[in-house]
């Protein structure tokens, strides 16, 4: 980060390759959609020298155009890796999705990564800084994972960096906004008379020199005289800022006696701080101009990657299991240890197939090699840790993925990242080890998906691959899950926003070859006797030959919530024979679980069989079910029967400015607030009990609520009464929903 020589250590068109896992990095870019870090990876690609111009490789190709990145709307939504190699290092840039509804892809990368740097707009509001990223900074201080800031799109007019630096230290620096500080002041060209002043360079505020980039190549020219005031007073601090953070303990008393601090040991101390996470430079960059080989400030943050961010060694491991009653072993990221690797991604190409995309913690992962395959729960509902698939498959063709290539590689050590073609039935998350000493990794956390998408297939050829390009579509991705419902008989992709549904829909056209319809979804309602009534059902048909004769009559009484269906015997003196009691109590239950007034299942009822006639020849099994279900509909019609709808209990994380409108939202929706409390700094939980009927689409509102910077989770809590209007309104309709859009 200092005056240093630096030339183009990448090739295009060659993998980068790593020889030992102190000279790779791991970094993840996180931000706000429009954030501008596709961009800014294509910028320091093009610095490397791993693509020839701005955003190409040499087949033409973007490098955000690999088939494992889709774009919507110019918006990216899976994760994408771009390796490049930098003054000896390679480099493992991952891309993750801005937008809210692919905060999987996004936690996959914090997972593969050891550092992250967060991409900040200075054309963007502080809302887009304070929302969601402000949730993802707040993660990675609670594993100590190294952050810094790069603030983008400074040559937006009516743009200010210090502006978003005071924010950035506000909303990042929290107790310390001295932890997050500049470390290069940009310099502008002349304004325009549009108000646009174009980025021409940076100003290094240890080294004190400026860096030109107006004429397409990094030049260092010393500050013009009316800079020296406000580049000496932002170094003060600066300084200041770093000798806090300083291990030498005699450093600040020498500093405020007057000694001058080298540069050198300024940005040893630097480099160590950011290491340990306890201090975050703000950076600028910005993408080359045409013709140009580097981008603005792109040259100072590969260097600030390679000297200040930590090497995987560095960085502590998952948790990891042994399986089948083996040791705990004891692991570091060392390549000749046992295997340890994890599939963070999958996605498919149209060429070689399924990519798996697999971060080694341990050992080397080789082509050809036998592993065990071991899955942990990530995509089953919950992403409950039960582990849930074993297997054992050999290692297909290993790869670095850039642009639409596949770059081949020989092997992948501890610390680094690959792609893995063909990894027979490896699903995101799988744990990849040794077939003699098998492991489990703890998993990482994802979202539960809480948006229902309802589906059908559009025709009988669709149908008949439903079912296998579903279970290919959701082993891709662990924040969507699949459920077939039981009660509504629908298949249901439970998704995490509007985007993310339409992503899914065309992810099943496209590559699995389904089409398929959304339909409303539905709730599972249920059906309850609102009063005691009684039910007679005959069931005598004389047809030549054999007959049917049954009657029974019923007693039936409403029970308790949750009391589901009770059937009572009281019949005496043999009105229906013993062998057919069991005949009318099926009966009665089938006809329970299809409904008696809206073709809902009905619960919470006792059923009491009290009298009834047979005949010595025509009474059967079949003719006593058919007088069980017509006595109990028989019942229903003579008194009101009250529909039941679920009430899921809620609860809603959101910053404390938030908490007004969105309690009041839940009460417009017939919710009952039970309580809140804080939860963390400047944060609320609230607790609430909300019909289902109510928040089909609560993932999607409360994220425009609150700006994005709130969360739920929901689970069931019962059945309950629904208001006689809305009953009403609904009887006779079982698949409608007042939520139907």
């Amino acid at each position: 980060m200092g005056d240093k020589a630096h030339a183009h250590t990448g090739a295009a068109g060659r993998a980068a390759t790593a020889d030992r896992p102190s000279s790779v990095r791991n970094v993840v870019l996180v931000g706000h959609s429009g954030s501008g870090k596709t961009t800014l990876v294509e910028a320091l690609a093009l610095t490397a020298g791993a693509v020839n111009r701005a955003g190409r490789v040499e087949d033409g190709a973007t490098v955000s155009d690999y088939d494992g990145i889709e774009h919507r709307q110019q918006r990216s939504v899976q994760l994408s890796l771009v390796p490049v190699e930098w003054g000896g290092y390679k480099i493992n840039l991952l891309d993750t999705p801005g937008y809210a509804d692919f905060v999987g892809e996004l936690r996959a990368g914090l997972r593969a990564a050891d550092a992250a740097l967060f991409v900040v707009s200075a054309a963007q509001e502080a809302d887009a800084v304070a929302g969601a990223t402000r949730a993802v900074w707040e993660e990675c201080a609670a594993v100590g994972m190294p952050r810094a800031i790069v603030v983008t799109h400074l040559d937006t007019a009516r743009t200010s960096f210090e502006e978003m630096t005071r924010i950035c230290g506000e909303i990042f620096g929290g107790a310390d906004p001295d932890a997050v500080l500049p470390l290069h002041l940009p310099v502008h060209g002349p304004e325009g008379a549009d108000g646009h002043a174009p980025l021409t360079g940076l100003t290094g505020l240890l080294t004190q020199r400026i860096f030109d980039y107006s004429s397409g190549e990094r030049r260092e020219n010393p500050p013009a005289e009316e800079q020296r005031p406000a580049l000496q007073e932002a170094r003060d601090r600066l300084v200041e800022g770093i000798i806090a953070e300083s291990e030498d303990e005699t450093l600040m008393d020498r500093y405020l006696d007057g000694a001058e601090v080298d540069v050198k040991t300024l940005v040893d101390d630097l480099e160590r701080a950011v290491a340990r996470g306890t201090f975050h430079p703000v950076l600028t960059a910005a993408p080359a101009a045409p013709g140009a080989r580097q981008g603005i400030g792109t040259v100072e943050l590969l260097d600030l990657i390679t000297g200040g961010f930590p090497t995987p060694p560095e960085r502590p491991l998952p948790d990891v299991t042994p399986l089948h009653g083996a040791s705990r072993p004891v692991l570091a990221c060392d390549p000749d240890g046992p295997l340890v690797a994890e599939v963070v991604k999958t996605a498919s190409d149209p060429y070689v197939g399924r990519i798996s995309l697999v971060r080694v913690f341990s050992g080397t992962l080789r082509p050809d090699r036998t592993v065990h395959v071991f899955g942990h729960g990530l995509t089953d509902p919950g992403h409950e840790t039960r582990p849930f698939h074993e297997t054992e498959v050999r290692v297909g063709a290993l790869s670095s993925p850039f642009g639409k290539q596949q770059r081949p590689l020989t092997a992948c050590i501890a610390g680094d990242l690959a792609g893995v073609a063909k990894l027979g039935g490896a699903e995101t998350g799988d744990t990849l080890s040794d077939p003699d000493r098998p492991l489990l990794l703890d998993p990482w956390t994802t979202p539960d998906p809480l948006l229902p998408l309802a589906i059908e297939a559009h025709s009988k050829a669709d149908d008949d691959k439903l079912s296998q390009g579903l279970a290919r579509l959701v082993a891709e991705d662990p924040t969507m899950r699949l459920e077939q419902n039981q009660d509504t008989h629908q298949v249901v992709l439970w998704c995490l926003g509007e985007v993310h549904q339409d992503v899914a829909l065309d992810r099943l056209r496209s590559r699995y070859g389904v089409q398929v319809d959304a339909v409303p979804h539905r709730v599972s309602l249920r059906e309850t006797f609102a009063a005691p009534s009684t039910g007679r059902g005959r069931h005598v048909k004389q047809s030549g030959g054999h007959g049917q004769y049954a009657i029974c009559e019923i007693d039936v009484e409403p029970l308790p919530p949750g009391s589901g269906i009770e059937f009572v015997d009281k019949v005496v003196g043999g009105a229906v024979p013993r062998q057919f009691v069991p005949s009318v109590e099926k009966g009665v239950r089938a006809q329970a679980a299809r409904g008696v007034s809206a073709g809902h299942p009905l619960v919470d009822v006792r059923i009491t069989l009290r009298d009834g006639k047979s005949h010595s020849v025509d009474s059967s099994d079949a003719a006593f079910q058919t007088a069980g279900a017509l006595a109990l509909r028989e019942a229903a019609a003579d008194t009101r029967i009250q529909l039941l709808e679920p009430v899921a209990e809620v609860r809603v994380l959101v910053p404390d400015d938030y908490v007004g409108p969105v309690m009041s939202d839940l009460s417009g929706r017939r919710g009952r607030v039970i309580g809140t409390e804080q939860s963390g700094t400047g944060r609320t939980l609230v607790r609430a009990e909300v019909p289902e009927l109510e928040i089909g689409r609560y993932a999607v509102d409360l994220r425009s609520l609150s700006h994005g910077a709130g969360r739920f989770d929901r689970a069931y809590a019962r059945h309950e009464a629904m208001p006689p209007q809305l009953a009403e309104r609904l009887r006779g309709q079982p698949e409608n929903n007042p939520n139907d859009s």
